[in-house]
């Protein structure tokens, strides 16, 4: 795909979103579209590799949170993978701090290098996973969102996430259509865990039939020492 055709895809459909790009995001996009097309043959970044499909279901899909987030505020983006949503919330957002965490080293090493071809000065990649990132102090209860697309049932998600917010700040859960029963499942976690859902909001991605929900959670009080358990025990044995 050529760049004015690429150029003229982002624009009709980020109209509909109510997102609008700078000349340079927009080549930054094409930049980094590109870089996932050719890393992506040599390591499995993703499973969607057409021009059209990237920008649909990695760009404007990460891009459904943008107005979520205030200026200036610290990002976590957990089990980010390709960068989604972090990247794209990165060029759209230079004022937030964004971290990407990730527990497979190789992909750091393709984030790395698109930091550096977009020339992104808003990003730090740290490299473990979820459930000891959150009982690192360094992190813990620092961030005002954290964010996730894609890495698991509402339930360890939540554990994953809520631990990483200040108490006030709010999780951003990226998931499917159709999660009214997720929801419900992860109700009893998410209470556990000192949050509370504040909003749900489902939609279809623009120009498309697919279903998306949206699902924040809002930080009332700390979480409890022992969240995020030991890694591995959040997936096989959900907060119930």
């Amino acid at each position: 795909m050529n760049n004015s055709v690429f150029n003229e895809e982002l624009l009709e459909k980020s109209n509909i979103i109510g997102v609008h790009f700078s000349v340079e995001q927009m080549e930054q996009f094409y930049k980094y579209m590109n870089l996932l097309i050719e890393w992506n043959e040599k390591m499995n970044l993703t499973a969607i590799i057409e021009p059209e499909e990237i920008i649909q279901k990695h760009f404007i899909d990460s891009l459904t949170i943008l107005n979520r987030i205030e200026n200036n505020k610290t990002v976590v983006d957990v089990g980010t993978g390709a960068g989604f949503p972090g990247i794209p919330l990165s060029i759209m957002n230079p004022t937030l701090k964004i971290t990407l965490v990730d527990s497979l080293n190789k992909r750091l090493v393709f984030l790395q290098e698109v930091i550096n071809q977009l020339g992104l000065k808003n990003v730090e990649l740290v490299h473990a996973r979820a459930e000891d990132f959150g009982q690192n102090r360094k992190y813990r209860e620092k961030f005002d969102v954290a964010t996730s697309r894609a890495v698991a049932n509402l339930s360890t998600l939540s554990e994953y996430l809520i631990p990483l917010v200040k108490v006030g700040g709010k999780c951003i859960c990226m998931k499917a259509a159709n999660a009214t029963e997720e929801i419900d499942q992860a109700k009893k976690a998410i209470s556990v865990l000192c949050g509370a859902i504040s909003k749900v909001d489902e939609f279809c991605l623009p120009q498309s039939d697919i279903g998306r929900t949206i699902i924040e959670i809002k930080k009332e009080k700390s979480t409890p020492n022992k969240y995020p358990r030991k890694a591995g025990l959040p997936s096989k044995e959900p907060i119930k």
